[in-house]
């Protein structure tokens, strides 16, 4: 409905009730209905996943539509990535956020900082979620707020022109509710464990749920050694019972994102039940590093497996995991991605050890053979040296090509020295173009960076102590904190105002009138931000 016609409509809802209302305004309640657009979580789960399905529709018609996104760890932070998507390109379309199980075990566990291996409390995932989404919608009730005020001061001044344009401005409001892509680990169990949080984490608005195939007590970073995967069976009884959570919460077209560790992991805890030669377990047991029985090499304990007619002895280590063979790692990712997706997926997740088109793309022109529009969810991960992996690669190319590179030192590629060069500099270009190129030619639909501001946190708050500790003293803070914040229309330079002070005082005034003590008055310091 229009701001007029939300109007109209609490007008009809207060008319009963005239006698004893009469200390209600219909254009209050209408201005706090439509800060308040989103009544619940579920609302926000099929409102944002109706973005994605469409965004993923535009990236199959054209893969230049790819979408990206950034991970948080605290509401504020995802708040002001919102505002500030807005503020620059005036639309957040295409632009998501990430909630990284690896920051929530660093920042948010009771335990205080942990790895990233599933140790945190599991409640504290769709709590970060509900987070995010309480500080998105408190941005969209200080924008339409301050369009209010607008509205007022035209009003006020008889610019009816301007009013009508203000007017206009709430009607069209862009709201900072965008999808959440986010991580609920190897689901913190079994597959009832997995199905019961994916319900907490939708009610709490999540439209976008990634899980990943590595055993749930033996999860590691995607980014580590000691990676340790499952059966086919397992993982695929997990997908579903997130799809069955979804449904059954009436977000039907809620999205699955599985995420294969396959690639870096060698070991598996299981040897997969098979029914018969060829079928999905017999595949996965097919990896296994194995050696054939003869008689002499049969040890106490040892486990076999038959195959093809012979008996066949699984590498089992003193863990009491068993080993793939060395190199099968891309076959084992092409496998997992076809199951998933034939099994209730929609979207892909390769965890690869370097961002590297030629890798990645190899592996999506495979599935893409048996799925056609197979498309991923890429980590740009800060576990990669993106100078150094990017540095290589061109001077590899230029090798390849027959190029003079005996000006570079490939094992010193990273150092200072090299930052002017000519290699740096088409190494900086290919990064730059990394999320464009990768979309279009190894199928990535959604591009994110993992764990951004807890390095751009502990960067600003290094410069920041060194400064403010050192002989600049508070002129550390102002020159490079606050004047900034001016300089560059940050909003959180009013403090008060995005903490929600100017909401409150309009709400003071709905419910006291006159008789409001509102705090934005002359004396409220923030004014001095007014120019």
């Amino acid at each position: 409905m229009t701001y007029q016609q939300t109007i109209a409509d609490a007008d009809t809802q207060i008319a009963p009730f005239a006698q004893t209302w009469s200390g209600i305004d219909a254009e209050s309640v209408a201005r706090m209905q439509l800060q308040n657009r989103f009544k619940t979580g579920l609302d926000i789960a099929r409102y944002t996943a109706g973005i994605m399905r469409r965004d993923m529709a535009a990236y199959d018609a054209d893969p230049a539509a790819y979408t990206q996104s950034l991970g948080c760890w605290h509401g504020f932070i995802g708040q002001q990535k919102m505002i500030s998507i807005k503020k620059h390109f005036g639309t957040t379309k295409g632009r998501y956020l990430y909630l990284s199980g690896w920051m929530v075990a660093a920042l948010r566990s009771e335990f205080g900082p942990l790895p990233d291996q599933s140790m945190h409390e599991k409640t504290s995932v769709p709590m970060l979620i509900e987070e995010l989404y309480t500080f998105l919608r408190q941005a969209d009730a200080r924008e339409l707020g301050m369009l209010f005020r607008d509205l007022d001061a035209a009003r006020a001044a008889g610019d009816e022109v301007k009013a009508k344009a203000v007017q206009t401005a709430i009607d069209n409001h862009d709201t900072h509710i965008v999808p959440i892509v986010a991580d609920i680990d190897a689901g913190f169990g079994n597959a009832e464990a997995t199905y019961l949080l994916s319900k907490k984490m939708i009610e709490a608005g999540a439209c976008c749920i990634q899980i990943e195939n590595q055993v749930s007590d033996e999860k590691q970073c995607g980014h580590q050694d000691g990676k340790v995967t499952v059966p086919h069976e397992d993982f695929l009884a997990k997908i579903r019972a997130v799809r069955y959570a979804f449904m059954e919460l009436g977000v039907p077209d809620g999205v699955i994102v599985a995420r294969t560790d396959s690639l870096g992991a060698g070991l598996t805890k299981q040897i997969a039940f098979t029914r018969e030669a060829g079928d999905i377990g017999d595949q996965y047991n097919s990896f296994l590093d194995c050696e054939e029985v003869d008689g002499g090499n049969l040890g106490h304990g040892d486990v076999l497996i038959s195959r093809d007619g012979k008996l066949l002895k699984p590498k089992r280590l003193p863990s009491n995991l068993f080993q793939f063979r060395a190199g099968t790692g891309e076959d084992r990712c092409v496998l997992d991605c076809i199951t998933s997706l034939q099994n209730g997926a929609d979207l892909l997740w390769i965890e690869t050890e370097k961002p590297h088109i030629g890798q990645i793309g190899g592996m999506v022109s495979r599935i893409r053979e048996v799925i056609p529009n197979a498309k991923l969810v890429y980590n740009n991960s800060p576990s990669f040296n993106w100078t150094l992996n990017f540095r290589q690669q061109v001077f590899d190319a230029w090798q390849a090509l027959g190029e003079d590179v005996s000006a570079y030192d490939r094992a010193r590629l990273m150092s200072v020295d090299y930052d002017g060069s000519a290699l740096a500099a088409e190494a900086d270009e290919r990064i730059r173009t990394f999320q464009k190129d990768a979309a279009r030619e190894a199928g990535i639909f959604h591009h994110l960076i993992t764990l951004p501001t807890y390095h751009t946190a502990a960067l600003s708050t290094d410069n920041l102590a060194r400064e403010y500790f050192g002989d600049a003293g508070m002129l550390g803070y102002v020159k490079n904190v606050q004047r900034e914040e001016i300089r560059q229309g940050i909003a959180c330079v009013k403090h008060q105002n995005m903490s929600g002070s100017d909401i409150g005082d309009d709400h003071k005034e709905y419910f006291a009138g006159e008789a409001a003590l509102k705090a934005g008055g002359a004396a409220n310091t923030m004014n001095q931000f007014a120019a």
